[in-house]
């Protein structure tokens, strides 16, 4: 609590706030961000006027429009449509614990290998690659893995119990679907 006081008053009068160089940079970028737009419409024209300039005036009057269009770049890039036979798919063994005759637990991820040009392939779309191990005492175990971004291989290991050391495992890709195209 106050006794009844008022709080004392400032030595002098109240100081103006300091600048900081906030202003300054914010200006900076603005400035340098307009040059930038700027600078490339400049090109831009410029490179539409060159385009012009290059058609040789002595040209036949049909070869310049089959001239443009060939050189020209297609506005859609076209992709294939991979199926089964467009990948090779063999399964890495990550662990194995074998039990003498009872057979062995066998933990193993797929490899993956595309067999065209990466290029090829949407690197929008995402592809799930469905496949069945084989050797499992239980029967084909099916799993699906993602590739996406041409590159990026999304699945979950998978782990199967063989009825010796002996056996085989094996894997086959049996389907494939696009999604995102």
């Amino acid at each position: 609590m106050t006794d009844g006081t008022p709080p004392p008053m400032p030595d002098g009068p109240p100081s103006a706030p300091r600048r900081t160089r906030t202003n300054t940079v914010i200006i900076a970028a603005a400035a340098a961000v307009i040059a930038a737009v700027v600078a490339t419409g400049i090109v831009v024209v410029e490179s539409r006027d060159d385009s012009k300039a290059t058609t040789p005036a002595s040209s036949p009057p049909g070869k310049d429009a089959v001239t443009a269009a060939a050189e020209e770049p297609d506005s859609e890039p076209t992709y294939t449509v991979p199926d089964t036979s467009s990948f090779t798919m063999t399964l890495r063994t990550t662990e194995r614990q074998c039990f003498g005759s009872a057979g062995c637990n066998v933990t193993v991820e797929p490899r993956l290998s595309y067999d065209g040009l990466s290029e090829d392939l949407d690197p929008g779309a995402v592809y799930e690659i469905t496949y069945e191990i084989s050797g499992d005492e239980s029967g084909p175990v099916i799993e699906t893995a993602e590739l996406s971004d041409r590159t990026s291989l999304n699945y979950t290991e998978s782990t199967i119990s063989t009825a010796s050391a002996g056996v085989k495992v094996s894997v086959k890709i049996t389907d494939i679907t696009a999604q995102g195209q």
